[in-house]
């Protein structure tokens, strides 16, 4: 069975995302930002979700982190929680 290994940061609105993910891009820290504006308990860690499978999260997320480049920053995701920003770290 695949898996794979992701952090995202979990913001309120699209706007919020975009800015993170420009502000990332240019060379902000992931952990860092995930620490100091994740709405997840996750960001305490990082944005770290450790390894999951398929199915062990909403679709909107797995479709990205099952099918998307890793070490990529993909986003805005919408799911029923918020905003993401989805990194993956690895996949099997």
């Amino acid at each position: 069975m695949p898996s794979a290994a992701a952090r995202h940061i979990l913001l309120d609105n699209e706007e919020e995302c975009l800015k993170l993910k420009s502000e990332i891009e240019a060379g902000a820290d992931f952990a860092e930002s995930a620490k100091k504006f994740s709405k997840c308990p996750s960001g305490a860690d990082g944005g770290s979700l450790g390894e999951f499978h398929p199915g062990q999260m909403v679709p909107e997320f797995d479709k990205v982190v099952f099918n998307e480049a890793i070490g990529k920053i993909h986003g805005p995701v919408k799911t029923q929680f918020g905003y993401h920003l989805i990194e993956i770290t690895s996949r099997t």
